[in-house]
């Protein structure tokens, strides 16, 4: 086995593209933050569930039913519930497995840039930025409104607490939201535990009052016979389509457990603890969505509900107002564990891809008492109170799903990658330089007698390497470590499975846009919709079967960290996953679409002019994964 060592900066063209696709390293012992960048591991499965229940579960709950039941679902709403419980179930499993192997702050951001590349990770790292700000000042600014209700309606909230007209501006500034923010920003700088204790709290409030919910309002359907269930429409008033189409629409709600993994490098046992946090968290929401839903549809018609209070008004129309006090309160306290859930992920990815040099390493640092990034929580806390005081940002509310399904998009294919074509190369520093020459000169003294043309494996700089999922390797001018001819023979055939594993997944991915393309278009003319959906279905279904049929590469057993969360049902549960996440991006509407783009113009911007040309990998030299232990272990003794 051989590998080739050159400079990047001695290459002319191609730059800019090669380091969309240079990948860094999967997080091992040799791969850690260093000095007192390492954040504080305080965090066990309790904690975990407290920030996934509370990130996801917020006030839309609340109003979700009635709409969905009204429009869509009807009495089947339950059902709608489930089935996107289900959708959300298979991003959770990608989560975890990706979490549990790859345990640092990041998330997303983190496992596409060591599958996919730069350039991806930082599109989906700059849309989580947006999401996050966007969502909290959008959760923050509904708070006001709820807290109303226990001073007699809008016009009796204090004068720091109620919304003001500036008629100058015309704007309305909402002084509530802006200092709720400061708030949480505060708690989350003076640590991980105390922050989620706090979360925790504040979230087992939410899921009394659902409790109270489920439980006064089974008594009352089972005292008034469910007069929501004996309609002569029966279960599906809209049909299957209807009921689907509320699943694709409460689909949102279970938004949030992907906070979980923002957290990994928080948590002293990852491997066991993560995967067991995502899933209980998102079997505890779901559970929750179907019982309150159940309940509520049951007490009143679907027809009948008020789509702005349906659970408030479903009780008092059995004379219990005072219950609307009680769901006034869990609505509050569900909108104060979202902002919490939306600012603390923030940080942490700001703080991840400046550890990758993309972004300034001011936002890197971690304070060395409370062990958090505080000086990204506090911009992250300054920028969501700003925006929440001055903007109603609920116009912009759908731009907050765009990075979640981006995110949830490419942990789906990143599993994919990692069990077909795992990264097979290292980067190092340029300082290793004489190090790797030197075990590079150790392997070829042995295996003189092989010729330059047999040797099987090259190693270059980001410029040179075997980056991209279906690159190929250039090899300049010496080799430097070489393979026995039987091993070559071994290296060609693997060569070509990684090689067909990587077309098959491109198009499984072209295939999957396509045919959620041509569902979701109905302005193409109809034969245009087949030709296209037959197509994309054609080109997902290949892929299954050839991705199903070949061998999953070897080397995924140690990638990372081994004896975690392992998905199951690959390759068809990624592929679902993905094409699920692709259907709902596409359906997000020409206007978010239009918004995010700018968002997205001044990240590519600032990644061309800045982020590029400060990467940690900018001088790296990759080498075959194989030899990387040696390496490590030279430059040690050194």
């Amino acid at each position: 086995m051989g590998f080739l060592v050159g400079s990047q900066k001695g290459v002319r063209g191609g730059g800019c593209f090669r380091s969309l696709i240079r990948r860094k390293q999967v997080d091992s012992v040799h791969c850690k933050p260093l000095g007192h960048h390492q954040l504080a591991k305080e965090l066990s499965v309790p904690h975990l569930i407290a920030i996934g229940v509370g990130s996801t579960i917020g006030a839309g709950i609340y109003i979700l039913v009635g709409t969905v039941a009204r429009e869509h679902s009807g009495p089947a709403l339950f059902i709608s519930f489930l089935i996107a419980g289900i959708a959300a179930a298979l991003s959770a499993f990608c989560y975890a497995e990706l979490a549990s192997r790859c345990p640092s702050a990041g998330s997303a951001y983190h496992y596409s840039y060591i599958c996919v590349g730069e350039g991806v990770a930082w599109l989906i790292g700059w849309a989580l930025i947006l999401e996050y700000t966007i969502g909290g000042s959008a959760v923050a600014r509904g708070i006001s409104p709820n807290l109303a209700l226990f001073f007699g309606g809008q016009d009796s909230l204090p004068f720091f607490l109620a919304r003001q007209h500036i008629p100058g501006l015309d704007v309305v500034v909402d002084p509530c939201a802006a200092v709720l923010v400061l708030v949480v920003t505060g708690l989350l700088c003076m640590g991980i535990k105390e922050s989620t204790l706090a979360q925790a709290v504040v979230t087992s409030i939410n899921v009394c009052a659902m409790i109270f919910i489920i439980i006064a309002g089974s008594y009352l359907g089972f005292k008034t016979g469910w007069a929501g269930y004996e309609l002569p429409a029966g279960y599906f008033p809209f049909g299957v389509d209807g009921m689907l189409a509320g699943s694709a629409t409460v689909f949102f709600a279970y938004i949030g457990f992907d906070s979980v993994a923002s957290t990994a490098e928080e948590v002293k046992n990852p491997q066991r603890d993560l995967p067991l946090g995502i899933g209980l968290a998102l079997s505890i929401c779901c559970c929750l969505y179907m019982l309150v839903s159940a309940v509520i549809v049951g007490l009143v018609p679907y027809y009948a509900m008020d789509p702005d209070t349906p659970i408030s008004s479903a009780f008092a129309a059995y004379g219990m107002q005072w219950a609307a006090y009680l769901i006034a309160a869990g609505a509050v306290m569900a909108l104060c564990s979202t902002l919490m859930g939306s600012i603390l992920p923030q940080p942490r990815i700001l703080m991840a891809m400046a550890r990758d040099g993309l972004l300034p390493s001011f936002f890197s640092d971690v304070n060395r008492r409370s062990q958090v990034p505080v000086k990204s929580t506090l911009v992250t806390g300054l920028g969501s109170a700003v925006l929440a005081f001055f903007m109603d940002v609920s116009e912009l509310a759908g731009m907050v799903s765009v990075g979640t399904l981006l995110a949830f998009t490419m942990v789906a294919i990143s599993v994919l990658i990692l069990r077909y074509v795992p990264p097979d190369e290292v980067p190092f520093p340029s300082s290793l330089q004489e190090i790797i020459d030197s075990v590079s000169l150790r392997y070829s003294t042995g295996c003189q007698n092989v010729t330059k043309e047999k040797s099987g494996f090259y190693a270059g700089t980001s410029t040179e390497s075997n980056l991209p999922l279906l690159g190929k390797a250039t090899a300049i001018e010496y080799p430097i470590i070489v393979k026995l001819q039987a091993q070559g023979n071994y290296v060609r055939n693997e060569g070509s499975r990684r090689k067909i594993a990587g077309w098959t997944i491109t198009a499984t991915c072209v295939g999957a846009f396509l045919l959620a393309y041509a569902a979701s278009d109905l302005s193409l003319p109809r034969i245009l919709r087949f030709i296209v959906c037959g197509i994309g279905g054609a080109l997902l279904l290949i892929g299954l079967i050839v991705l199903t049929c070949i061998e999953q590469d070897d080397a995924r057993h140690n990638f990372g960290h081994s004896g975690g969360f392992i998905c199951p049902f690959v390759p068809l549960l990624p592929i679902v996953c993905s094409l699920i996440n692709i259907y709902l991006l596409i359906n997000l509407g020409a206007a978010t679409w239009t918004r995010v783009s700018v968002w997205m113009i001044v990240g590519v911007l600032v990644y061309t002019f800045y982020g590029r040309t400060h990467s940690s990998l900018l001088d790296a030299v990759y080498v075959p994964a194989t030899h990387a232990d040696e390496i490590y272990r030279s430059s040690g003794e050194s």
